[in-house]
């Protein structure tokens, strides 16, 4: 095959080569991108401070929203700010470990979303199907030893894939058609037979998105059906309220990775995967805070008590 004939390297540093050109439409499309980030860094930012400040807010649902909060400033600070160098300066290098790096993070913190997202749906499941246990099932220790789980599961995988991906034999080319070092994008310049790690990719992607999926799915099955079972009206709605945020943000973000990484290398495209990228990357954290704040009456009321005070403050 011709891609084992080319000569095999291992660049020190590679170029991105992004998702705008230099039009007037796409410096537009960029300052859009740059917004939504400052939007998504603030938003998600002071949600975090809020769940903080609030004693009212010190509950487990809480504490599990402020690590998804935390884990969506991370995604977009390890990509944006790149992106938007690489823009303003194309052909700017990112260098093997930056791109390592990147990858690494970009890994751990979409893998990390992957799995606190089924331990939301099990809080949420646990406070409207067994309140009476909730204490009990989700205690301080519990929720932390959870938080740990996450973050460590992630973690691994991110380092098994970035280690493998970022020690193949690579073609000559250092161009990486993407706007971050991602494994499909860097698979393409591998000089070596990927089918193994495709196997790989495909049997974590089950791990991280289809079987985590299938549980929430199953859980917020049994809780619709607890909640049909209510007979308060006012209860219905609150508990339909509750799980419509987070449900909401499952669908967008299982749907957007399991398009990425679901479909096998060869049906990849560099098009549909910046587009896809930059959905669950750039667009999911900024809609994260304003779903759950927005629909939420808890966190508009800290935000409002929160808002008197600095007006007394201010006053005073």
């Amino acid at each position: 095959m011709e891609v084992e004939r080319c000569n095999a390297t291992s660049p020190t540093e590679f170029v991105l080569l992004g998702l705008l050109n230099h039009t007037k439409v796409h410096t537009f499309l960029m300052a859009m991108i740059l917004l939504a980030f400052i939007t998504a860094v603030l938003g998600n930012a002071l949600l975090m401070f809020l769940i903080q400040v609030d004693s009212s807010l010190h509950t487990p649902m809480y504490f599990f929203l402020s690590h998804l909060a935390f884990m969506d400033i991370c995604e977009t600070l390890t990509i944006v700010p790149k992106m938007s160098a690489d823009f303003v300066t194309p052909g700017n290098t990112i260098s093997w470990a930056g791109c390592g790096a990147q990858n690494f993070f970009t890994l751990a913190t979409g893998g990390a979303e992957c799995l606190l997202l089924v331990v939301m749906s099990y809080d949420r499941y646990v406070a409207i199907c067994n309140p009476l246990q909730y204490p009990v099932l989700l205690s301080r220790r519990v929720c932390l030893g959870l938080a740990a789980a996450v973050w460590i599961g992630a973690s691994v995988d991110a380092l098994m894939h970035t280690v493998y991906i970022m020690h193949l034999p690579f073609c000559g080319s250092k161009n990486i058609n993407h706007f971050l070092c991602e494994h499909p994008a860097l698979m393409k310049l591998a000089c070596s037979d990927t089918s193994t790690y495709e196997s790989l990719v495909f049997v974590t992607g089950i791990v991280l998105l289809l079987i985590p999926c299938s549980i929430v799915l199953a859980s917020y099955t049994r809780i619709l059906s607890t909640v049909l079972r209510m007979k308060s009206t006012k209860g219905q709605q609150k508990a339909l309220a509750t799980c419509s945020s987070h449900l909401t943000v499952v669908c967008m973000f299982y749907g957007a990775a399991l398009f990425m990484y679901m479909r096998p290398n060869a049906y990849h495209t560099p098009e549909q995967d910046k587009i896809v990228c930059l959905f669950y990357t750039v667009v999911t954290p900024i809609l994260n805070p304003l779903i759950y704040s927005l629909r939420n009456r808890d966190v508009l009321g800290a935000l409002k008590k929160l808002v008197g005070k600095c007006r007394v403050l201010h006053e005073n």
